[in-house]
């Protein structure tokens, strides 16, 4: 994956943070997981996979986990990440990883919508979980480096545009978006990228 120098530039925060985990915990074999959460269209996509190619590390992505069918009750979908099947994710990647095993992954297909053919991830001590709600409170911070990546509002759709098209980004912009108000300040002074060990 070749990535222009001023996202090699931006990531900085995030590979050095784990390289500074894996210096810390060598010698150690307790497996490691490192979150990136963020704004939609901010890399976080992105990023997982550059951190896979840097460190050979597996990478689980969040938008795998979305709710199937019979699941999407208006009460579920009312909670905030409620979108996401984080029961499935915890049960079949987190436990798995905490346990030293590999992961029967089994992905959801927004095409299809339903669940893929499972294959087996072998086991790798360095994780990478990427997408929307990877930090949802109900898996207790099992992480050791939380990462998350912010971007403006006028970049946000820029990026969504080139990603999905003119139309998604409209929907985007008239549906999903939160407007800013008060966070328009917040996002233009907040640094892009923020990692946090735990």
């Amino acid at each position: 994956m070749e990535l222009k120098s001023h996202c090699r530039e931006r990531f900085e925060p995030a590979v050095d943070a784990i390289r500074q985990l894996l210096e810390e915990k060598k010698g150690s074999d307790e497996p490691l997981l490192a979150a990136i959460d963020g704004r939609c269209g901010s890399g976080k996509t992105t990023l997982g996979e550059y951190l896979k190619q840097v460190f050979d590390c597996n990478l689980f992505r969040m938008d795998d986990f979305f709710l199937q069918m019979e699941q999407r009750t208006p009460e579920r979908l009312r909670e905030v990440g409620g979108n996401v099947d984080y029961e499935r994710f915890e049960e079949t990647v987190l436990r798995p990883l905490l346990q030293k095993e590999q992961v029967c992954y089994q992905p959801f297909s927004c095409q299809e919508w339903g669940l893929l053919k499972a294959y087996p991830i072998p086991y790798k001590r360095l994780n990478i979980i990427e997408g929307s709600y990877s930090m949802h409170p109900y898996f207790k911070n099992p992480y050791h480096v939380r990462i998350f990546l912010n971007i403006s509002p006028e970049d946000q759709i820029a990026n969504i545009k080139k990603r999905n098209g003119l139309e998604k980004a409209k929907q985007f912009q008239n549906n999903i978006l939160i407007r800013y108000s008060g966070e328009l300040v917040f996002s233009a002074v907040m640094e892009f990228l923020e990692v946090y060990e735990k």
